[in-house]
């Protein structure tokens, strides 16, 4: 090959490089696409087993919304070995209510550490709606 078809080959190889470092840059800042269904139909679920006439599942909700955060946060690929660290890595542009979500999770884990913690029905609601915010924050429902 002579030096003057060496140098469009060499440029089109750069050219080529440089497209595919755009698209690999490009398609990590993508939003993950959720299975909006599955987590509509698992909220829907979760809500509807919070029932004033019940108060085992004032906390029984909390905490599987909690879990179903967590998922979403998983499913992302924030990094974390707990929900709490999960949490961590986001910021404020992540949640509208970062703040709230914290105490949503503040209060999974009284649910779950603190011997006869309960809930009341206006604090259970409160948190559903809290988790139902942060999951449309992260584009889950």
């Amino acid at each position: 090959m002579t030096k003057d078809g060496l140098l469009p080959l060499l440029l089109g190889a750069l050219a080529v490089g440089v497209c595919v470092f755009i698209a690999v840059i490009l398609s990590s800042k993508r939003k993950h696409s959720f299975d909006k269904l599955e987590y509509q139909t698992d909220f829907l679920s979760i809500e509807n087993s919070l029932l004033r006439e019940n108060p085992a599942s004032y906390n029984m909700s909390v905490v599987e919304c909690d879990k179903l955060l967590d998922k979403a946060l998983c499913e992302m690929g924030i990094p974390g070995r707990t929900m709490g660290e999960r949490l961590k890595k986001c910021g404020k542009e992540t949640f509208s209510q970062l703040n709230a979500v914290w105490n949503a999770h503040k209060l999974r884990n009284q649910i779950a550490h603190e011997a006869g913690f309960k809930l009341d029905y206006h604090q259970a609601k409160h948190a559903l709606a809290i988790y139902k915010q942060a999951l449309k924050d992260l584009g889950a429902i």
